[in-house]
């Protein structure tokens, strides 16, 4: 809840921490004294001081099998000076190294988390995903786990169809096209899989808005950012219209980018804008019809 003064209802409350008060900056009232500083109390001038004096460790890497809270021996075979480290040693290291890494993977759900977060970075990587994404991605593969919805399943299925989740929450234009190309699972497969687990689970994915495809494919086409606006302007009235319920996203994005190309005099063919948006010449053929039809455009083509 939003802190406010008692006095005037102001919400602009400055904390004070050389006094230990918060006050009000409108009527100058002390709300509270003794207030705690949870700040640390030494200062670091870089970013070497900063690592140095911090005595919180990292924080929780969803990421890793073991969430980035457990400690690991390194590979370096080097002792804390930077010197080496002599043989008979570095055999008792490897062994001790050896049984760490099969005592921190013991039952096969941990097992099944270490090869699913990898094949997640990998499939992450490749469709160029920022770490909050991944991260978010990795806490839902968790979750499945939790409830046992990956019992029977491809591994590789069910981290697809969990990134396809993540990004249409996030509102990240990534079709289940490109998911399976980098996957090497079948289209059907991955979408079977995230209907199962979108209802197990209960999530609640906003529809793809077309509109989030428009950048992509005008990039992908050199066009102008003046096609770009129009292709969105076009696809908005569209939404408006419910011309879009019940049709790919991807097609009736592609039909408005081809639309809007030639509106503008930077005309591309049926088949350019099929192969940047991965659909067929026919699909982009039968949602441009539809919309100039319903929006009553007058263009030829």
């Amino acid at each position: 809840m939003e802190e406010r003064c008692p006095e005037c209802k102001s919400k602009h409350l400055v904390r004070d921490y050389e006094r230990g008060e918060l006050v009000c900056a409108d009527c100058g009232l002390i709300v509270a004294e003794n207030i705690m500083d949870s700040g640390p109390e030494w200062r670091a001038f870089d970013s070497e001081q900063r690592e140095k004096r911090a005595r919180g460790g990292a924080p929780v890497n969803y990421m890793r099998p073991n969430k980035g809270l457990v400690t690991e021996i390194d590979q370096y075979n080097r002792d804390i000076r930077g010197a080496k480290i002599p043989s008979k040693k570095q055999a008792q290291l490897y062994r001790m190294r050896k049984w760490h890494k099969r005592a921190s993977i013991a039952s096969s759900m941990e097992r099944n988390l270490a090869i699913a977060l990898s094949e997640l970075d990998r499939v992450a990587s490749y469709l160029g995903l920022p770490d909050n994404v991944r991260e978010s991605a990795a806490l839902l593969y968790r979750k499945c786990i939790e409830k046992g919805l990956i019992r029977g399943r491809l591994i590789e299925s069910v981290v697809s169809a969990v990134l396809y989740a993540i990004c249409r929450e996030y509102g990240i234009p990534r079709t289940l096209d490109e998911i399976a190309d980098v996957s090497g699972v079948e289209k059907k497969e991955i979408g079977r899989t995230y209907r199962f687990i979108s209802h197990e689970l209960g999530l609640k994915v906003p529809l793809t808005d077309p509109t989030q495809y428009v950048p992509r494919f005008t990039a992908a086409l050199k066009l102008s950012g003046e096609v770009q606006e129009k292709a969105i302007s076009l696809l908005k009235k569209a939404m408006g219209k419910g011309l879009i319920s019940g049709r790919g996203p991807t097609g009736v994005a592609a039909a408005a980018v081809y639309i809007a190309s030639a509106m503008v005099g930077e005309r591309r063919t049926q088949k350019e804008v099929a192969d940047v948006a991965g659909v067929t010449e026919v699909t982009i053929r039968n949602r441009y019809r539809e919309l100039k039809k319903e929006l009553g455009l007058k263009i030829a083509l």
